[in-house]
């Protein structure tokens, strides 16, 4: 069994769809991860803060937009206009679950998982219909019955050892031997929908990988491998042929691009190698990410943006290291506030985090609970692994920079928005 993920760039047209059925044209065994197309999770939050305004006429104005864009795919698929009854019944779903109008703040995450979720759901329906239609049988799986997260909301993590039963039981009760479902959605113990983060798709591809004993997973996406660099803001990006476990793991969690940061153990935990490869021309090599590589031979740049720069200081001037770090970090914890760096002295906590729905709150919380708190907004991280003196000297001097953090192979900038 291999298993492959597609996410929503390559999914955004017929024409992706069309080219994601030359890819797996000679696969056998395959189990297919699928986000939602193009831009549809940004425009199911949109219909979500409509939900939050209580206001279902611009919600149910969204929902008509993705509705006619997802009816332009299946026309040109089935070249002419035709109604998908399971796409229809989703949509009726959806429109009736945002037109009852009981939002509370109390239950936003919940909220939020149960729209956003209708874009892989959707996605992966017509891409299976597209692929019995096209001659290719396969088995549609409700990864919200077949995936079991913690009891947790936008960004849950899974429970393998729950899932493995009722994944296997969903492919045998299915048949067959080449399956599709979604990625970035699960489902919690009391049976509501959960989302595994932005991004969660690859994760959700890896649990799988890891349940079904993969010989492989491989991720199609928008570039030829995995780069040293994001081509969009670093221009000279090069490609990295191949990435071990933990440079991965280190680099996802520094913010890049390159894979979800959990998504590396599951692989790691099964040996199964991990292909970044172009859904543009499947015959290219793209990168390997496996348990041992050769050295990289390049600096890796990762610019992590929506950063806020949180400097808290004890009004007493107690040392904050020693005495005050778990009651700042569980007020973090708390209101779901990542921390991406820390850089302390004797009475100041100086913290990058993401830029996050609670983050008031928790400046609230951290200023009732004793402390002065100076909160820097439009901020990024870049981290440089393997970086040189040019490099130093071009990016990690002059006034925009707040935070620098040196080790001998890494420096870690912290920096107003360029």
């Amino acid at each position: 069994m291999k298993v492959y993920k597609f996410g929503g760039a390559s999914v955004k047209n017929a024409d992706g769809v069309r080219n994601l059925r030359q890819i797996i044209d000679e696969e056998q065994q395959l189990f297919i991860i699928v986000s939602a197309m193009g831009k549809t999770t940004n425009a199911l939050e949109r219909v979500f803060a409509a939900a939050q305004k209580h206001d279902p006429e611009a919600a149910q104005a969204e929902i008509d937009l993705i509705r006619e864009n997802h009816a332009t795919i299946i026309a040109d698929l089935w070249h002419g206009p035709r109604k998908l009854e399971r796409v229809e019944a989703l949509f009726a779903d959806l429109e009736a679950f945002v037109a009852a109008n009981n939002y509370t703040a109390e239950e936003a995450e919940a909220w939020y998982d149960r729209i956003v979720a209708y874009g892989e759901l959707i996605s992966t329906t017509i891409i299976s219909e597209y692929l019995n239609y096209a001659g290719l049988k396969n088995c549609w799986i409700d990864m919200r019955s077949a995936i079991r997260t913690e009891q947790r909301h936008k960004d849950a993590e899974v429970d393998i050892e729950a899932s493995s039963p009722l994944l296997k039981a969903a492919l045998q009760e299915a048949g067959g031997t080449i399956f599709v479902g979604q990625g970035f959605i699960g489902g919690a113990p009391d049976g509501t929908t959960t989302t595994l983060g932005r991004e969660g798709s690859d994760y959700s591809a890896a649990v799988v990988a890891n349940i079904l004993d993969a010989e492989s997973m491989s991720v199609w996406k928008d570039v030829d491998g995995v780069l040293n660099a994001d081509p969009k803001i670093f221009p000279d990006a090069v490609q990295i042929a191949e990435l071990n476990y933990l440079d991965t793991i280190e680099l996802a969690y520094s913010g890049a691009q390159i894979i979800h940061p959990r998504t590396i153990k599951p692989l790691q935990n099964k040996n199964i190698p991990l292909y970044v490869r172009p859904f543009g021309d499947k015959r290219k090599p793209g990168t390997v990410i496996r348990g041992m590589s050769a050295k990289v031979d390049v600096p890796i740049l990762i610019l992590k943006k929506d950063q806020v720069l949180l400097t808290i200081r004890s009004r007493d001037f107690s040392f904050v290291l020693e005495e005050k770090f778990a009651k700042i970090f569980a007020l973090l914890e708390k209101y779901r506030v990542k921390v991406n760096l820390i850089h302390n002295s004797a009475v100041n906590l100086s913290l990058c985090v993401d830029q996050s729905w609670h983050i008031s709150e928790a400046v609230a919380a951290l200023r009732k609970g004793g402390f002065d708190v100076m909160k820097a907004e439009n901020m990024e991280l870049l981290t440089i692994r393997g970086y040189t003196d040019d490099l130093w000297r071009k990016y990690a001097r002059g006034p925009q920079v707040f935070i620098k953090q040196s080790t001998q192979a890494t420096v870690r900038i912290v920096r107003k928005h360029q």
